[in-house]
């Protein structure tokens, strides 16, 4: 059966919901947009399916430069994790500083953890790192998402209901070492709670809301709540407390069979604990943009590296160098600045793709985005963002007047099942106009490493080490 043949499109899912006022909702009117867990799920347009092609039907096509005499052949290595914290928004402090959503999709951050629209220098340098030897330059990428929702169900069968919750854990953006270990237990505990929640729902008539309510969602939040109090107290101990985080204790009901009845919320007091900051929207909302959403996925690994040139010794990257990769606005801009970005694992040195690969079994999906590395020995940045910083030619010998300094190469591997793959069912977050074009993947990153990391890092490159931060 084909993607459309023979179903029909689920309409965006309506929800139940107990939440902080006296409030009636009529499900099939009222639309909600929660998460759950590390992830947000909501209605997407998905990318066309003709985007997508059979890896092992490309031809091979990755050529490297021989290393001359004298390279630099080391790498070097920095863990800065898979944004476990959850920072994410739709800012690009370099392409467009101050500009809130000015991306208009979804980046996935490492590194820097205070990383927005309003980031400076001066604020980056202040902010902490998730990498682990300290390194606070920020790394960025927009998401990749699955779309399951284009995945219509079979005629008369139902959608089933389902307990969505605020994502905690992206709300805790810099844990301190001495509260990690209570706080990822009460996280855990937070998923837990969810599936006994949704094992009683199955069990509950969702067309009597006082039922559900009262059996499930009350408990739950009660339940919510008392880890979301640990949470703080731990962190509390040790620094500054989090603020907010009890309005994302109660959670709701997605109900796929949207039918009529009406559910009051609890007539639960609003929280002492002080509201955020914010535009109105509700916590949940912020992952879930126009034309790009549904399931974010986390990478499975992300491997940042440094590399050196195959023509000589690399010099140091200055503080506050930005580079970008690729090109958000191809169908715009035209194929002068994009890259083919797209593989499987096992066929990285053999092809890289401007289309979304299906990958053979045993084989995952993956992104690989090697920026710019002939530095001008001037600028940290120029007005296209791109000037300052150019490619080596296809010797690997930077432009007349360029120095070579490591060249960044981010690694994104991705556990997207076979199926969604098939069916064109996963899509990278992009601008509007390029409907989710694989060829508009980019990447970005600002170097705040201090002097001794780029000296370490230049060091291991140029003496041919191979070493891990």
């Amino acid at each position: 059966m084909t993607r459309n043949q023979g179903r029909h499109r689920f309409s965006r899912r309506t929800k139940l919901t107990a939440g902080v006022t006296g409030l009636a909702l009529t499900i099939g009117l009222a639309v909600a947009i929660s998460t759950t867990g590390d992830q947000g799920t909501a209605q997407a347009d998905g990318a066309d399916i003709s985007l997508f092609v059979d890896i092992t039907k490309q031809q091979r096509n990755v050529k490297a430069p021989r290393a001359q005499r004298g390279a630099s052949t080391g790498t070097f290595t920095v863990d800065c994790g898979r944004n476990e914290n959850g920072h994410f928004n739709p800012d690009n402090f370099i392409a467009q500083p101050g500009v809130r959503n000015g991306a208009e999709h979804l980046h996935d951050y490492v590194g820097n953890v205070s990383t927005d629209a309003d980031s400076t220098d001066e604020s980056l340098l202040e902010a902490d790192t998730t990498c682990k030897n300290g390194d606070k330059s920020a790394y960025f990428w927009p998401v990749v998402r699955i779309d399951r929702e284009n995945e219509d169900e079979e005629p008369g069968e139902p959608a089933g209901a389902e307990v969505e919750c605020p994502d905690v854990q992206r709300k805790l953006r810099n844990v301190p070492r001495q509260a990690k270990a209570e706080v990822d237990r009460n996280l855990q505990a937070m998923k837990d709670q969810i599936a006994e929640a949704n094992t009683k729902l199955k069990a509950a008539d969702v067309d009597d809301p006082n039922f559900v309510n009262n059996t499930v969602l009350r408990p739950l939040r009660d339940k919510r709540t008392a880890s979301i109090d640990r949470i703080v107290q731990a962190i509390d101990r040790v620094a500054e407390r989090p603020r907010g985080l009890k309005r994302l204790a109660p959670c709701t009901v997605k109900d796929g069979d949207a039918n009529d009845a009406k559910v009051a919320e609890a007539a639960q007091e609003a929280e002492a604990d002080a509201p955020e900051k914010g535009d109105g929207k509700s916590a949940s909302d912020e992952n879930e943009l126009p034309g790009n959403e549904g399931e974010i996925q986390r990478p499975e690994v992300v491997d940042i590296t440094f590399r050196g040139s195959p023509v000589g010794r690399v010099e140091p990257m200055p503080q506050f160098l930005r580079v970008l990769y690729g090109d958000a606005k191809v169908s715009t801009n035209g194929p002068k600045n994009a890259r083919k970005s797209w593989t499987c694992t096992g066929f990285e040195d053999k092809v890289l793709i401007d289309k979304y690969p299906i990958c053979p079994e045993g084989s995952k999906v993956k992104r690989v985005h090697d920026f710019a590395s002939c530095w001008d020995g001037k600028n940290t940045d120029s007005a296209n963002h791109r000037d300052h910083i150019v490619y080596p030619n296809e010797n690997g010998k930077c432009p007349r007047g360029f120095k070579a300094v490591p060249q960044l190469r981010i690694s994104l591997t991705y556990d997207i099942p076979r199926d969604v793959q098939v069916a064109g069912q996963y899509a990278v977050d992009a601008f509007p106009q390029e409907e989710h074009n694989p060829f508009s993947d980019h990447d970005d990153f600002a170097n705040v490493m201090s002097q001794e990391i780029m000296n370490r890092l230049v060091q291991c490159v140029n003496s041919g080490r191979r070493c891990k931060e």
